[in-house]
């Protein structure tokens, strides 16, 4: 009896320890310990109580996840490892390029490349083909998507 509650108890400080420490070796043998106990369990308990024991784990095993799931993401410990800073500006949005004018690179099929306050930008067309040197203007900006116009 002691053997399968030891197995069964320093596997599951294993797999909690696996939040916490790199490579995979701790959740491996706590998954291994988990289950040695319920294989050690059936074989000195017999069927019945093995089953019990089975049943019991992954019931554990359940609602520990979904436990760890809701409530680590907000905790002390999961803020040392998630940075909630901004590093760097995508620039997904581009507002100063409305209504400007530019000169496609590129021929616009409908998408490519143009010339816009002297920055090389990736646009496209409301949907006709546009040949390049052909002068532009921004008609709209949304998000990453610059729609041009041929003037």
């Amino acid at each position: 009896m002691e053997l399968v509650l030891i197995l069964l108890v320093v596997g599951f400080l294993l797999l909690l320890a696996e939040t916490l420490l790199p490579g995979m070796i701790a959740g491996i043998i706590g998954f291994g310990c988990v289950i040695a106990g319920v294989v050690q369990g059936y074989l000195e308990f017999g069927a019945r109580t093995g089953n019990l024991i089975l049943m019991g784990v992954t019931l554990a095993l359940i609602v520990g996840f979904c436990l760890w799931l809701k409530y680590f993401p907000d905790s002390h410990m999961a803020k040392l490892f998630v940075s909630r800073r901004v590093v760097g500006e995508i620039g997904t949005q581009r507002p100063e390029l409305l209504h400007r004018t530019g000169v496609a690179l590129t021929q616009l099929r409908p998408a490519g490349t143009a010339l816009i306050n002297d920055r090389r930008v990736d646009v496209v067309t409301e949907g006709q083909l546009i040949e390049r040197g052909t002068p532009l203007q921004v008609v709209a900006v949304e998000g990453m998507r610059i729609v041009v116009r041929a003037l």
